[in-house]
């Protein structure tokens, strides 16, 4: 049984960012399309985003803790707001095989993110190398046991007040949002995060065979799929047959894709399983229009996950948005090559 919270209805508002980032336009939709950016601080260039590797000349990030956000993916939820302003979003299996968003805000920080919806035990995995903020829903017992031994402040709505609010145009429990900022307000004294990934520090040398598109292959009806655009030199995402394009009418399409294959504990799809994160498996890294192959390895809970390629060399992402693919051994990547 699950433990939801339910709290105030307040109105949407628009999202808006604290650190400003580049908008190109897609020539296959009539929609905008927008990445987050950052990267760890270096002498050359000044300090950047930890979290996607883009140039951060104010130095909002390196006052800022991460707030992960857990967002609802059925196609109830649909559209989305606020996740084309994510630095990081993960996609993890919960029970009955569907799928679950984790958002990872640090550089760009909207008002109105969601929907909102219950924590999983896999959470605990991914945000215990960055710390920070974790808003969620509610949840089973064993999954809220489960985050809090993960170093994060957790809010839910019956601790957020006015930063998590219900949208009375949807019906529950999709109509449960978060304001990023004044949760981000609440944190008291930052922590700022670590870099998750390596960043190529100038133009990019494309590695690996070309891809001009790529499934997720999610079973249950919730394969993802990317597709190249050479113009915005990102991955497109389509979702339940349509292009995934939020509220505000921006095409989700990030930088980089990588998928782990991982082994979920207790099975893909059941109840009280998590994705195993700790140990090591196999990766596709898909940034640049290639597409790398290797493997990630992870020794523990507190330390990043790291991605090598067949020769073993740490593999360089684009700077921008990455969504992380969570995809079960048993599940797999069919994937289209450039035609010439």
């Amino acid at each position: 049984m699950f433990i939801l919270v339910l709290g105030s209805c307040s109105n949407l508002v628009l999202a808006t960012s604290a650190l400003a980032d580049s908008t190109t336009t897609t020539t296959t939709t009539s929609t905008s399309i927008v990445t987050s950016t950052t990267k760890p601080p270096t002498k050359k260039h000044g300090w950047v985003a930890p979290l996607t590797g883009l140039p951060d000349p104010s130095k909002i990030t390196k006052h800022r803790s991460a707030l992960t956000i857990k967002i609802d993916n059925t196609p109830n939820a649909f559209p989305h707001s606020g996740v084309q302003d994510a630095d990081v979003v993960y996609e993890e299996i919960v029970e009955g095989g569907i799928t679950r968003l984790a958002a990872i805000f640090n550089s760009r920080i909207p008002t109105v993110v969601g929907p909102v919806r219950s924590v999983r035990r896999t959470d605990r995995e991914i945000v215990f190398p960055i710390g920070g903020i974790f808003a969620f829903s509610g949840g089973a017992a064993y999954a809220v046991k489960s985050i809090a031994t993960a170093p994060v402040k957790l809010y839910t709505e019956s601790n957020s007040g006015p930063a998590m609010f219900r949208d009375a145009k949807r019906y529950p429990p999709h109509n449960l949002f978060a304001n990023a900022a004044l949760l981000m307000a609440k944190d008291g004294e930052p922590r700022p995060p670590p870099a998750l990934f390596t960043y190529s520090s100038g133009p990019r040398i494309a590695h690996g065979p070309r891809i001009s598109s790529f499934v997720v292959g999610f079973t249950e009806g919730y394969a993802a799929t990317y597709t190249w655009d050479s113009k915005s030199k990102s991955w497109a995402r389509s979702i339940f047959g349509q292009p995934d394009v939020t509220t505000n009418g921006v095409h989700i399409s990030p930088k980089n894709v990588i998928v782990m294959s991982v082994n979920y504990i207790g099975g893909a799809g059941v109840i009280d399983s998590y994705a195993q994160l700790i140990g090591s498996g196999s990766v596709e890294v898909f940034t640049g229009g290639t597409l790398q192959r290797g493997t990630w390895s992870r020794p523990n809970l507190r330390t990043r996950t790291v991605y090598r390629n067949a020769s073993g060399v740490v593999i360089d992402l684009t700077p921008g948005q990455t969504w992380v693919e969570l995809l079960d051994v048993s599940e797999h990547v069919s994937i289209t090559p450039a035609s010439g």
